[in-house]
């Protein structure tokens, strides 16, 4: 498997890893400046010439998989027979630099409803590095020539299609997803509050609408959801940053993604 492949897996898999490159080599080496290695939690791929360089780097990339912000940091090997080794001894003569990358899992977000404002919003959200996925009921919403904007997303994007029951996708969400409801339909939206709260393991829950929607909901969460008030309160609403008020689509974007940002500096 390639680097390139195993990097994607790992982010498919919503797995953490390191990458691994040869940046430099003085002398004599294993391998080539540009050999790469990828390190998983349990797995390797690649190899950037074995022996101690590579049992070094691997260990000290697992210690960076769990570290809570890691930083891309440069370890220097000196391979001959008078530096003492973690993993034996090797005696190419040469100096060899390996860089390593930590590759942590990026945040995942779930828009349910790519109307007016959804679609502003995930044309904001495509330009991060983050699992970006698209929830409608209505195709129209989410055809090839509407969503053509967001060709060059940095995100990787998720379209799904739910003519039926949208809330089906908060199954399949990775742990820690966030969850923005605003769709087209007050009975969607609230079908999917009452099923976020039953979903364990998410992100934020934020519901688009007025303090009249909310109060509403808030009811019926509890009267005929029986949410207690605790378990309610996990949902944001209004969402957005606070003190912007203009109402439109691409302003309401703008404050949400801007809200949502500071929720991922925040690890929340």
């Amino acid at each position: 498997m390639t680097w390139v492949a195993a990097v994607a897996r790992l982010r498919a898999r919503r797995e953490p890893g390191a990458l691994v490159t040869v940046a430099t080599v003085r002398g004599h080496a294993p391998r080539k400046a540009g050999a790469k290695l990828v390190v998983g939690r349990t797995e390797t791929w690649g190899s950037i010439g074995g022996g101690n360089i590579e049992a070094v780097a691997i260990d000290r990339g697992r210690e960076l998989l769990g570290s809570s912000d890691p930083e891309p940091e440069l370890m220097e090997f000196a391979l001959n027979d008078k530096v003492t080794n973690s993993h034996g001894v090797q005696c190419c003569g040469g100096v060899v630099n390996v860089l390593l990358e930590p590759l942590p899992v990026v945040p995942a977000v779930a828009v349910f409803g790519i109307g007016h404002v959804g679609l502003e919003l995930a044309r904001i959200l495509a330009r991060h590095n983050i699992d970006l996925h698209l929830i409608d009921s209505r195709s129209d919403m989410l055809t090839d020539e509407r969503l053509g904007v967001l060709s060059d997303a940095v995100a990787e994007v998720h379209v799904h299609h739910t003519p039926l029951l949208p809330e089906e996708v908060l199954a399949d969400l990775a742990p820690g997803t966030h969850v923005l409801i605003m769709t087209h339909d007050h009975a969607e939206d609230a079908a999917l509050c009452d099923a976020a709260l039953r979903t364990p393991e998410l992100g934020s829950i934020g519901l688009i609408g007025s303090a009249a929607k909310w109060t509403r909901f808030k009811h019926r969460l509890a009267t005929e959801g029986g949410h207690d008030a605790a378990t309610i309160d996990r949902i944001k609403t209004p969402i957005g940053t606070p003190g912007i008020t203009g109402k439109e689509p691409a302003t309401i974007a703008v404050s949400i993604a801007a809200d949502l940002l500071r929720t991922f500096e925040q690890g929340h």
